[in-house]
């Protein structure tokens, strides 16, 4: 019989836990949670861009956030620094709160929206020059496939 590590035993509860989160009806509309490295400055200040939206957001910090964006069926090309459930939807990266509030009024039939690549000028990836660059919120459709939800700059 195979035996698991703790690092794998205990991935593997934080992805159960995610899933439980992500349950539609196991959270009001407001309730997010957060998954991030330690690490991880800009992710602390999306957190902080969601709660100035309202949001109310739970931090779990993760030394690897692979197997929950696995178990929440995100596509490793759309990975990012942090992972959040809400509403049964996940939110990969810095997703402004106005695509989340959008996301949860209309519920299409989707896994939840991605801003991959981490791009300047999206909630948490402000620099002090005020530097942007235009980019996408993608639809992350069931079965892996996107589409694009909103455009931002």
């Amino acid at each position: 019989m195979p035996t698991l590590s703790r690092r794998a035993f205990l991935a593997a509860g934080a992805g159960s836990v995610a899933v439980a989160a992500c349950a539609p009806g196991a959270r009001s509309s407001t309730e997010l949670a957060v998954y991030k490295t330690p690490t991880c400055a800009c992710c602390t200040a999306w957190v902080d861009h969601m709660r100035a939206a309202g949001f109310k957001a739970r931090v779990n910090e993760l030394p690897s956030l692979r197997s929950i964006r696995s178990t929440q069926g995100v596509p490793e090309a759309l990975a990012s620094c942090h992972t959040a459930m809400i509403g049964g939807y996940v939110l990969e990266g810095h997703v402004p709160a106005e695509d989340v509030r959008k996301l949860l009024a209309e519920r299409p039939e989707a896994v939840g929206l991605a801003v991959p690549a981490m791009p300047l000028g999206s909630p948490g990836m402000e620099t002090p020059d005020g530097q942007r660059e235009p980019y996408e919120t993608l639809l992350i459709l069931k079965g892996g496939g996107t589409r694009v939800f909103a455009r931002h700059g």
